[in-house]
């Protein structure tokens, strides 16, 4: 059933692999974005690689998973190509959208990846969605609709959370709580301390997880995946967890102190957590790490390469996609489109 299988030594190697592949993935969106290879907003996730791996982890290629802004490290996790996705942020036609979409809006339903959603909290009910189609149809695919726990503030949140419940979906909702709404800190904008609280109020189970330990993270989503797959309906997990960047990259963080930031990745930080677990089982040492370490540099180096070189889209094929059927006025100004920005018929 698992994509990666954390109860077995290989699996957990490949946990550490995809968590360091995520972290280096983000850093060079970090610096890209910095040097404008990258256009567009993107929003990133280091320092919350656990939970997407021990979430995906638990998944067949067959389920889906929604997603939120910050979705790089689900995607990744969820077994999408790291060179086709960076591919998707730099805007060239080799990317999952076709360089359409960029960080905000990848999806590759083949890899169940359904969506990064940037309306906040838009995952939940699109998650809720496609419970109720794997029901309606008698499929047996489970969804797992990430949140943040700004969303939680959001009313179709708990509306769908409601459907999914009532009707006892085959859905798990994961919440990563990493203690920021943007620029408002929890405490600021919830009344209670653990999110997960609201699960009694729709008779659903609750579960708070470590989110910085993947092996924590996979064996709580594995009751819940049992769960949801077996009719029995909907989880609600909270992952505490922490990002390290601000709410955006350009984001100058006047809402926390540079201490804190440092105090997490020093003490909680996913990936050397989970390094020093493996050496501790004797399944792991220095120079295989720095061996896994070098291993994703390289094949990032390699996707930056690739994105650089591949080609933007034809302008001319900005219609494409749009409509199902051919519409005669879009096509007569397709053919009418001048490269130069003038009015088709009107005046140089």
């Amino acid at each position: 059933m698992s994509t990666i299988d954390l109860q077995t030594a290989d699996g957990r190697h490949e946990a550490l692999r995809t968590m360091l592949l995520i972290r280096e993935f983000e850093n060079r969106v970090r610096d890209r974005f910095a040097d404008n290879e990258i256009p567009g907003f993107v929003h990133l996730s280091q320092g919350q690689e656990a939970v997407a791996v021990g979430t995906c982890g638990v998944l067949d290629v067959d389920d889906y998973v929604t997603s939120t802004h910050r979705a790089h490290g689900h995607s990744i996790a969820k077994g999408l190509d790291p060179e086709i996705l960076l591919a998707e942020l730099y805007g060239k036609e080799t990317g999952y959208c076709r360089g359409r979409g960029g960080s905000m809006h990848v999806a590759e339903l083949d890899q169940g990846m359904l969506g990064a959603q940037p309306i906040v909290g838009a995952s939940v009910p699109l998650a809720t969605g496609a419970g109720i189609t794997a029901q309606v149809r008698d499929e047996d695919w489970v969804t797992v609709g990430f949140c943040g726990d700004g969303s939680v503030a959001a009313g179709q949140v708990h509306e769908a959370i409601n459907l999914a419940a009532t009707w006892q979906l085959p859905v798990v909702f994961v919440i990563e709580n990493n203690q920021y709404s943007e620029g408002m800190v929890f405490d600021e904008q919830h009344n209670i301390e653990d999110l997960v609280d609201m699960a009694a109020a729709y008779g659903l189970p609750g579960e708070i997880v470590d989110g910085q330990d993947v092996t924590a993270v996979y064996e709580t989503m594995q009751d819940a995946y049992e769960r949801a797959a077996s009719g029995e309906g909907p989880t609600i997990v909270e992952a505490k967890t922490y990002r390290y960047r601000g709410h955006f990259e350009g984001d100058e963080e006047p809402y926390r102190d540079e201490e804190e930031v440092k105090r997490w990745q020093n003490q909680h930080d996913p990936i050397e957590n989970f390094r020093e677990d493996l050496a501790d089982r004797g399944e792991l040492t220095d120079e295989e790490f720095e061996s896994l370490e070098a291993e994703v540099v390289d094949r990032m180096d390699a996707a930056v390469e690739r994105a650089r070189d591949d080609d933007f889209p034809d302008p001319d094929a900005a219609y494409d996609d749009v409509f199902d059927e051919p519409v005669p006025e879009v096509e007569l100004f397709r053919e009418q489109l001048r490269a130069d920005g003038g009015v088709p018929g009107g005046e140089d």
